[in-house]
């Protein structure tokens, strides 16, 4: 099996099947940071928000196509810095998914973990999650619960990012 990084050996590719390693491991980590966090229910859209947005983040992180195990907490720092409030994480993201879109047709080879980036990519912009209105000023009255408070369509990734980044603190 191939992974991102590695040819076939006959310089033909085989019709072998190139297995996108690199993004299914950025997905597993996130995915066991955010359920050890314990912050949301795994089949939430929510989850899923926070597990495609900090997957992003390690995937895209990874420059040398090198993540393994051993570095993960080692790279807990730097993806703390990436998903922090005041960062520009969506043009952070737009500027490495384009470096590796241009690296992956220089090649001509495959790109399966790309693809699967820019799957979650998409889903993170185009859907729209309803949350609670954080920017609500209180009207003076009662005060609700967080069921009945004031609600707004939220693009995916506002969700994930400060979920993803909260997950990784409470590891």
């Amino acid at each position: 099996m191939l992974h991102r990084g590695q040819e076939s050996t006959d310089g033909t590719g085989g019709g072998e099947l190139t297995v996108p390693m690199a993004w299914l491991y950025a997905e597993y980590i996130a995915d066991e940071l955010l359920r050890t966090g314990d912050l949301m229910p795994p089949t939430s859209f929510e989850f899923r928000a926070g597990r495609d947005a900090l997957a992003l983040t390690i995937f895209l992180s990874d420059t040398d196509g090198e993540l393994s195990g051993i570095r993960v907490v080692t790279q807990l720092e730097t993806w703390l810095s990436l998903t922090a409030y005041d960062q520009p994480w969506q043009d952070w993201v737009r500027e490495r998914m384009a470096g590796l879109a241009a690296e992956a047709a220089e090649s001509g080879g495959p790109a399966p973990d790309l693809e699967l980036a820019e799957a979650a990519w998409r889903w993170l912009q185009e859907t729209e999650l309803l949350a609670p209105d954080l920017n609500a000023v209180p009207g003076g009255g009662a005060l609700v619960g967080e069921d009945e408070g004031p609600k707004v369509w939220t693009p995916a990734w506002q969700l994930g990012l400060p979920l993803g980044h909260l997950a990784i603190h409470l590891f």
